[in-house]
């Protein structure tokens, strides 16, 4: 005998049924305002909360793709792989360390630095990820930035770095590393002398060594809001030198009224923003 489709969808009394899961991924917590935000409507907005205008770590391939025109970058140094020069270990092996955060990201190293078009003007282009292991400049992140910087000026070519390094320089490969702060500053000072246009970007975190360095030597410079910038953080100073810090101390509002940044620019607002700056101040001399 057979059932009919009606007869099937029948619940049987007294039987509950069972509850329908709300798939994973849908939602997430803004770690601003802890609202719960569905994902997609995040993602529309470039990763920034709708209720309270937080803007939330994205990665380096996304802010390319944010930032420069579509299908247009040109991934320079790609094959540049990091080493272990001190043979340092700590918890583990930073050699171990270094396999886990390249399969965990998919980044050989912490920046990712190329060329593009950003409202059709060709810029040479670089970015940091706070992922890989908090951003941190190693041998090879300090390398990349320096040879970037270098075909900027050879190639006469805006220069744009977005910062997202909350861990300065980076302890795991020492003087090596220290030593970055300088060798990228002595590259963005031939730029400078042969009239190129920088443009820093400053995100939340963008501290440390980076922050003591190259990413505070722009032209312009551009902040986020509500990034963290700074040397050393709140709670380190706090706990050295025992003071009270201001409200909002080394947020980028904080920043802009003390004269430390040029501009906040909301990040869907950035391209616009920079395609502007580099009309405005015109192109390197021949």
């Amino acid at each position: 005998m057979s059932t009919s489709p009606i007869e099937t969808n029948l619940q049987v009394p007294g039987t509950r049924r069972p509850k329908r899961g709300v798939p994973e991924g849908l939602w997430q917590r803004c770690p601003g305002c802890q609202q719960t935000i569905f994902r997609k409507q995040a993602e529309r907005a470039l990763g920034v909360c709708p209720e309270c205008d937080y803007h939330w770590y994205v990665s380096a391939r996304d802010r390319i793709a944010q930032v420069l025109d579509e299908g247009t970058f040109e991934e320079w140094d790609a094959g540049l792989m990091p080493a272990d020069p001190l043979g340092f270990v700590d918890k583990s092996a930073y050699a171990e360390k270094l396999k886990n955060e390249q399969s965990r990201t998919g980044l050989n190293e912490a920046a990712v630095v190329g060329t593009g078009m950003i409202r059709a003007r060709r810029v040479a282009f670089g970015v940091t990820d706070s992922a890989f292991i908090m951003g941190s400049m190693g041998s090879v992140v300090g390398e990349k930035l320096t040879r970037l910087t270098e075909r900027a000026t050879a190639d006469r070519l805006p220069l744009i770095i977005i910062s997202a390094s909350g861990g300065g320089a980076r302890m795991h490969e020492g003087i090596l590393s220290l030593m970055q702060m300088a060798k990228v500053s002595a590259a963005l000072a031939r730029y400078d002398a042969a009239g190129g246009l920088f443009i820093s970007v400053l995100t939340n975190p963008t501290m440390g060594g980076v922050a003591a360095s190259f990413a505070s030597l722009g032209d312009i410079i551009f902040a986020e809001p509500k990034a963290l910038i700074g040397f050393a953080g709140p709670r380190t100073i706090q706990a050295t030198i025992r003071i009270e810090l201001p409200k909002g101390f080394q947020t980028s509002e904080f920043l802009l009224e003390h004269g430390y940044i040029d501009r906040i620019v909301r990040r869907c607002d950035l391209k616009s923003e920079i395609a502007r700056s580099i009309d405005y101040c015109g192109k390197m001399p021949r």
